[in-house]
């Protein structure tokens, strides 16, 4: 049995993974594929990756860019969700805050440096043609910890995704002013450059297990009712979320890579190119 470590968020996208892993699909091809949620997002798992703590992440497409730009030893093997992440600018229910426009200039809290919720600030400054000079930052490490910061107001506003956050919304914590949709796919699937030299076949059959898996995802009969229930969410909200999330099958081409990497090179979240075989595999 090859033991395999790999890291994700505790979100619905990654449902897939645990039905498989549930169903001993990976058991039976001899993969002892070990997951762990990682709450606090992209960069917890950027480090994992660096650490050797992980061998795959399945990971926000901008944050593991920004990572193996900055030498982070890693490939990206496949794209794992096409459609973009649609990211809930979240503000605290009580505040006085109305419209996008009343936060420039307010702070803004992360989970950390090199985060999802960290790069998006930074897409959402230039898209509102924002200083993003100017943005300052709280970490606040996971969602709990955004909600003690909004409340207690030591951060001004919060970006996550849409649909995790949407419980926090119905229950009057959170109050979202607007969305921020990524302009690229959202989840790629990361391996470790090590264990993709020293196991390309084991790193292949994981791909084509998920694959098959995803592949058929939404067609598996009362997935709304399961993911409605196991993620605290509405059945209406899933059934949205359904209809807008595409999962992937495909490794990412060149063309949408140096696209991608020309945006976060615009935002100044990296500060080079690197040529597309030293990121995709």
């Amino acid at each position: 049995m090859k033991t395999i470590k790999i890291a994700g968020v505790p979100e619905h996208f990654n449902l897939p993974w645990h039905m498989c892993i549930e169903d001993g699909e990976f058991e039976a091809v001899g993969i002892d594929l070990q997951w762990t949620n990682v709450p606090e997002g992209t960069g917890k798992m950027c480090q994992m990756l660096r650490d050797g703590e992980t061998d795959i992440a399945v990971i926000l497409t901008e944050g593991i860019i920004k990572d193996i730009t900055a030498g982070n030893p890693s490939k990206i093997v496949q794209v794992y969700v096409q459609s973009p992440l649609i990211w809930g600018i979240h503000v605290a229910a009580n505040s006085n805050y109305k419209t996008l426009s009343d936060l420039e200039n307010k702070k803004v809290a992360i989970s950390r440096m090199g985060s999802g919720s960290h790069l998006m600030s930074i897409v959402n400054a230039q898209n509102q043609n924002w200083n993003p000079e100017n943005l300052q930052f709280e970490i606040v490490n996971t969602i709990d910890g955004a909600v003690k910061s909004l409340t207690s107001g030591t951060a001004d506003y919060f970006m996550w995704e849409r649909f995790m956050t949407q419980p926090l919304v119905d229950q009057g914590i959170f109050r979202r002013i607007a969305d921020c949709p990524t302009p690229w796919p959202c989840f790629v699937i990361a391996v470790r450059n090590e264990v993709l030299e020293e196991n390309p076949n084991v790193i292949k059959q994981i791909l084509d297990i998920i694959n098959t898996t995803t592949e058929e995802f939404k067609m598996i009969p009362s997935i709304d009712r399961t993911l409605a229930a196991k993620y605290n969410q509405k059945v209406e909200a899933i059934q949205e979320w359904l209809q807008l999330t595409r999962w992937s099958q495909k490794q990412m081409n060149t063309a949408t890579l140096n696209k991608i990497m020309e945006q976060l090179l615009r935002l100044q979240i990296i500060d080079k190119m690197l040529p597309s075989d030293s990121v995709l595999k």
